[in-house]
């Protein structure tokens, strides 16, 4: 069924048809409506899941591991400082294993306060040991919420699946909505291991672990993600065999005999997409790289992808405040490193407190990478493009 929904709208349909066992979460712009819209369905009995509200988001979180380590399936949304405020817990649910699963619209974090899209919350909890999916549009969001359920379970890590603030969470797209029933018969139930319910089985959550064995219960963790690409492989190969759609972990767009490329995450790889097909049209060989998982990163995908290219420009919307440029970048640096052929990398910080960038911006980009080939050379490694001086 074709419908007309915002990103905000998608995530909430997605949820609704989960129909997930647990949902508690503390309202935050833009994501606000996700839940608002989902509390709707559990008032209107459209659902039966347990709705909590709590008094914060670090609340909300904590109310998803208990809930999680129960046995149920669980999810909840949030943005921006809402998604700080959870940190402390976002470490507690990966390392617990708990498979939750987080909608998240991307804001920029404060300060100065600012409600707009870019990707400083995701990329600060970046390395809190859950599964991130970046999504490019509507559609994606939608079908992504749906895969992550599965994802999360296999793999018994938590994933968050993100839009772009305002960007994709307010604005209205056509999609192709999956009928209710094939939504449950895909996902099917949650069959958890353990269960702080089993009083047969009794075990420890969230105990004392000190150097005895810490370590080894942190390697389990880090086991798990190091198996993580193959399981969403799998579920988005059984997804697209379903539903006859599907996501890649990283898409290469005309980029067979590209020169040059954008290696991008989100809603600016469809502007991308255009600018890309426009210098196509002026005969220059321009080429694009989606990447759609920033964790676990996919270095043997990207390296593949990247080394092929004479020039890539890697587009950050935050920053790290490191001096070396925003996260994508500096990982994207990182796996070609001892590579014997790599391109060059130039970096272009952009868009950060929802600043827009236009078709005709990303060509003058691509138009600096042809010029970076022309001279074999990077003069400004980090360019914080669209800054007004």
């Amino acid at each position: 069924m074709i419908v007309a929904r915002t990103g905000n709208e998608a995530m909430a349909e997605a949820m609704r048809q989960i129909n997930p066992d647990v949902v508690a979460a503390y309202p935050i712009t833009p994501a606000t409506e996700i839940v608002q819209i989902f509390s709707g369905f559990v008032a209107n009995g459209q659902v039966d899941t347990e709705y909590v509200a709590v008094e914060s988001e670090h609340s909300a979180m904590s109310a998803c591991v208990g809930a999680a380590a129960a046995g149920a399936r669980v999810m909840t949304g949030t943005a921006s400082q809402g998604l700080a405020l959870m940190y402390e817990i976002l470490y507690i649910a990966a390392g617990l294993r708990l498979p939750i699963v987080l909608c998240l619209v991307n804001r920029s974090l404060s300060s100065p306060i600012n409600i707009h899209c870019d990707h400083s919350d995701s990329m600060g909890a970046r390395d809190a040991g859950w599964i991130q999916i970046l999504t490019e549009r509507t559609q994606e969001a939608y079908d992504s919420v749906i895969q992550a359920v599965l994802i999360a379970e296999k793999a018994l890590l938590p994933v968050m699946v993100t839009i772009d603030g305002f960007i994709i969470s307010h604005a209205m797209e056509n999609i192709e909505l999956i009928d209710d029933r094939a939504v449950k018969e895909y996902i099917g139930q949650r069959s958890a291991k353990y269960s702080l319910l089993d009083v047969d089985k009794p075990f420890t959550v969230g105990g004392l672990d000190l150097q005895d064995y810490y370590f080894e219960h942190k390697m389990s963790e880090i086991d798990a993600m190091n198996h993580v690409l193959p399981v969403i492989e799998e579920v988005n190969k059984q997804f697209s065999q379903r539903f006859k759609r599907g996501y890649p972990i990283l898409e290469e767009y005309r980029c067979l005999d590209a020169e040059v490329a954008l290696l991008a995450m989100g809603s600016t790889v469809g502007t991308a997409r255009i600018a890309v097909d426009e210098l196509r049209q002026e005969g220059k060989k321009a080429g694009l790289v989606k990447l759609r998982v920033f964790r676990p990163f996919p270095v043997a995908m990207l390296k593949a992808a990247l080394k092929k290219l004479k020039v890539v420009g890697v587009m950050d919307r935050s920053d790290s405040f490191s001096t070396n440029g925003g996260q994508l970048y500096i990982e994207a640096r990182s796996i070609l490193y001892d590579e014997p052929t790599k391109p060059l990398l130039a970096n272009y910080v952009y868009g950060l407190g929802g600043r827009d960038i236009s078709i005709e911006e990303i060509k003058e980009i691509y138009r600096q990478l042809f010029d970076i080939r022309n001279q074999g050379k990077v003069a400004a490694p980090i360019t914080y493009y669209g800054v007004r001086s």
